[in-house]
C-alpha cells in the first residue's frame, strides 16, 4: 500500500486551473442566472485586488455557487475532507476549483494553517462563520475563524448575505426549486489592532459580535430582495 501523495493546498493556481475554474464558473452561473435569477447588490463593496476573507450567511448548499456572482477572480473555500478521500479524479477537480480540505466538527489547525497561506498568496477566501448550514431568518452562533484569520493577515472581511437560497434547496433536499436568489454585500470589516493575549482574545470575540450583527442585517436586506422575509 503506497502513501497518498501531499498536496499543497496554498500553492498558486497553474494557468490549467484557471483556466478550467473560468470555464467552470461561467457554466454555473449561467445557470443560476436562468434558474434562480440570481443577482448582487454592493458588489462595488469587494476588493478588485488583493486577498480578503468573504463571510457569508449560509443556508443551503447552493451558496458556494451564488458567490461566483461577486468577482471573476478563482474564490477559495473550505469544503469536507470526504470529498478528497481515496484521491483520485474528483480529488484533482475540487483542488483545481479552489477547495481546502477541512475536518468538520474538530479544530483543523492544517486547514486554519493553509487558509491563512491562501490569504498570504493573495487569494479570496470563503468562511462561513456559521460553520455549515443553519436554518431559519435568524442568525445565531458564530464562530470565530473569519475574525481569527483576519488578526493573523490584517485583511478586511466582506461580510454577505444571502436570501432565497434556503426555499430553492434546503437541507435534505436533492433538487433545487426554480426560487429566486438574492445576494447583498455590504462595506468590508477592516482589521483592528490589539495589544496583548487578552486583548486579542477580546477583539476576536467583540469582531465575531459585530459581524454576525452585519450579518444579520444584509441576511434580512437579501431576504426582502428575495421576496422572502421572515422565512
Amino acid at each position: 500500500m503506497t502513501d497518498q501523495p501531499v498536496v499543497d493546498h496554498a500553492r498558486p493556481p497553474t494557468h490549467a486551473e484557471l483556466a478550467f475554474y473560468a470555464v467552470v464558473r461561467g457554466v454555473l452561473l449561467g445557470a443560476c442566472r436562468l434558474w434562480f435569477r440570481v443577482s448582487a447588490r454592493g458588489t462595488e463593496h469587494v476588493p478588485t485586488e488583493g486577498a480578503y476573507i468573504i463571510s457569508p450567511v449560509h443556508r443551503s448548499n447552493l451558496d458556494f455557487a451564488m458567490l461566483l456572482i461577486i468577482t471573476k477572480r478563482r474564490i477559495r473555500y473550505l469544503a469536507k475532507d470526504s470529498l478528497w478521500k481515496g484521491g483520485g479524479f474528483w480529488a484533482k477537480v475540487f483542488t483545481s476549483l479552489g477547495g481546502i480540505p477541512v475536518a468538520r466538527g474538530t479544530a483543523d489547525r492544517e486547514a486554519l494553517r493553509t487558509c491563512i497561506e491562501v490569504i498570504e498568496a493573495g487569494e479570496p477566501l470563503v468562511i462561513f462563520p456559521e460553520g455549515t448550514r443553519q436554518h431559519g431568518p435568524v442568525v445565531e452562533h458564530f464562530y470565530d475563524g473569519p475574525a481569527f484569520v483576519q488578526s493573523r493577515t490584517g485583511v478586511p472581511i466582506v461580510p454577505i448575505g444571502i436570501g432565497g437560497s434556503e426555499g430553492a434547496m434546503p437541507k435534505g433536499s436533492k433538487i433545487p426549486k426554480p426560487r429566486k436568489i438574492r445576494l447583498v454585500v455590504g462595506p468590508p470589516l477592516e482589521a483592528t489592532e490589539s495589544d496583548g493575549p487578552k486583548a486579542r482574545r477580546a477583539a476576536l470575540k467583540a469582531r465575531t459580535a459585530e459581524l454576525r450583527d452585519v450579518i444579520q442585517d444584509l441576511f434580512d436586506q437579501a431576504q426582502v430582495d428575495a421576496g422572502t422575509p421572515n422565512s
